[in-house]
């Protein structure tokens, strides 16, 4: 069964970063909002919120038909792998990504895309984001 970081009380985030700094500490063992697949943004000013940008684990990703080298292959279930030695740095998958998801890494020239470890999820004091199992609802 495949599964994915799911945003489910965008409500209760309080912009703590703890899911950018558990993703980036877990990944590459540094601590950088700058190295994280999943972003927090504010909405618009403390009052208005915030924004949780993370994969969505499409079915059928458009990040993957931008690859020229076929960096990308779709993940069953949903998503994608992510083969870093086949990727030629020209970010097609950066720009094709509807969501944003897909973050550049400007030190290696190479994209941070979400691996679904649910990682992040641990470190959410709020519990606005899950790791949870791919639902049909997911035709992107």
């Amino acid at each position: 069964m495949s599964y994915r970081v799911s945003v489910v009380s965008i409500e209760r985030c309080i912009g703590c970063y703890s899911c950018m700094f558990a993703c980036s500490r877990f990944r590459f063992g540094e601590v950088s909002l700058a190295k994280s697949a999943i972003q927090v943004k504010s909405a618009g000013g403390i009052e208005r919120g915030f924004v949780i940008v993370v994969c969505r684990a499409c079915v059928d990703p458009p990040c993957v038909k931008s690859c020229p080298t076929g960096a990308l292959t779709p993940r069953p279930g949903g998503g994608v792998i992510f083969n870093e030695a086949k990727c030629n740095s020209c970010k097609s998958c950066y720009e094709a990504c509807i969501v944003r998801a897909v973050v550049w890494d400007e030190e290696k020239d190479k994209p941070i895309i979400c691996r679904y470890c649910g990682f992040c999820t641990k470190f959410c004091p709020h519990n606005v984001i899950v790791f949870e199992p791919m639902g049909r609802e997911l035709l992107v």
